[in-house]
């Protein structure tokens, strides 16, 4: 490919999108660029501090906790109070709470506080995902959330490679690296980004458009599919931060070459995201969706059979493909299913399987790797990988697709905005 056919694609890529949706890409990647504690957590528990796989799992454990807990109050404050104002209150308790971290000594009250971390850190993603549906026209959906996703990996290129080196100098220079760029990024929340929840109109209101609740998202079938999937999805890459750091730790490998390892799934991430975006746009989300669920299960399966830095940067290429793949066509897919005025909801609750996932993975890792070695996690991971595939198999059976990257119920037509149930709830 020529040098002006990639800078047409480059230029095809980020055209026609928003100028309030740039500052929420950047606020993004600075965000990004200092997450050392979710990368780096185990190792600092485990090699720095001398505490035990399972006890690293705990605490990784309780920090997804957090998330779970946050996610639904943060998707019911992003549709009540607004997108800004939740942003700003999750990035400054953030910057607090990863700041405090480095300073505790003791082991419960490590535990505590990783527990206010991943409830402060989580609770912005569902206004950061329902901001971005907001503000950004349905058909360039699934190229914004690809986007964004570039800009986390392109944050996370960066902030693993060189957090590795100062994790070899000092830990608590990472936290608070951290901290400091969280609070940047609360900065740029307030000065640049408007408030961009949708206001009912006149007909609406006339209409008397009952209140989406919670009850209204778990009674949506469809919907809820797509978020156990997405459970399992995140099942498989969370270990890519908690199973592959702790079997590196436990295989002698130190945290500088975590750091390189882990470097090269954000490194693919940025140079592959878009053009891959592009091949995909148009393509069938049934195949794409469960083929990244293969290449995930069994990318990281392989893990079982490296032992090197440079065989597990191999094994990382074959995962990160299938990120690049199943993140951008998941979350467009979400965006779509999700009702004009609960999408804050619906986001929390997508957000969740994150979460829960995030509590899960470091449990199921700790007790596998302690009790019968990182051969039979990997083995696990592989079966997910195959599980996932035939979920979305079949929940995708029963999704027609209208056009390219919209996806409406097989039984009936979809309205412009999904109407819920008559259900006034929290």
């Amino acid at each position: 490919m020529s040098v002006a056919s990639l800078r047409r694609a480059a230029r095809e890529s980020v055209a026609g999108l928003p100028r309030e949706f740039w500052w929420l890409w950047t606020s993004t990647l600075v965000n990004r660029l200092g997450a050392f504690v979710a990368t780096f957590m185990t190792l600092y528990l485990t090699v720095d501090r001398g505490y035990s796989a399972s006890f690293a799992g705990l605490v990784v454990a309780l920090h997804g906790l957090g998330g779970v807990v946050s996610s639904l109050g943060a998707g019911v404050m992003t549709d009540r109070l607004g997108r800004r104002p939740t942003l700003l209150a999750a990035q400054a308790s953030t910057a607090f709470s990863v700041a405090l971290l480095g300073f505790m000594e003791h082991p419960a009250a490590i535990a505590a506080v990783a527990l206010l971390v991943g409830m402060t850190s989580n609770a912005s993603r569902p206004a950061v995902q329902a901001m971005m549906a907001d503000i950004v026209r349905p058909e360039d959906r699934v190229r914004a959330f690809a986007l964004n996703y570039w800009a986390i990996n392109l944050g996370f290129a960066v902030s693993a490679t060189v957090a590795g080196f100062v994790a070899e100098y000092s830990y608590l220079a990472g936290f608070l690296g951290e901290a400091a760029l969280t609070l940047v990024c609360a900065v740029l929340v307030y000065a640049k980004l408007p408030e961009s929840r949708p206001e009912q109109t006149a007909a609406e209101q006339a209409a008397a458009e009952p209140e989406i609740g919670l009850g209204t998202v778990l009674r949506d079938g469809p919907f809820m599919g797509v978020v156990g999937l997405s459970f399992l999805i995140s099942l498989i890459f969370t270990q890519g931060s908690f199973g592959l750091p702790l079997a590196m730790g436990t295989g002698g490998f130190s945290a500088a070459d975590y750091g390189m390892v882990a470097a090269v799934n954000g490194v693919l991430i940025v140079l592959l995201q878009l053009p891959v975006t592009r091949f995909i746009e148009k393509g069938d989300p049934q195949k794409l969706l469960v083929a990244s669920a293969l290449l995930a299960g069994y990318g990281f399966g392989l893990t079982a059979f490296a032992g090197s830095v440079w065989s597990l940067g191999l094994t990382v290429c074959v995962w990160t493909l299938a990120e690049i793949v199943n993140s951008p066509t998941q979350m467009g897919l979400v965006a779509r299913l999700s009702p004009l005025h609960g999408r804050g909801r619906y986001q929390g609750m997508y957000t969740m399987s994150w979460a829960v996932a995030s509590l899960v993975a470091p449990l199921m890792a700790g007790f596998m790797i302690d009790r019968w070695g990182a051969g039979w996690l990997w083995a696990s991971v592989a079966v997910l990988g195959t599980v996932a595939a035939l979920g979305y198999w079949l929940l995708m059976r029963k999704l027609a697709y209208s056009e390219p990257g919209s996806v409406v119920s097989a039984s009936a037509p979809a309205p412009a905005v999904r109407p819920a149930p008559a259900v006034a709830e929290a």
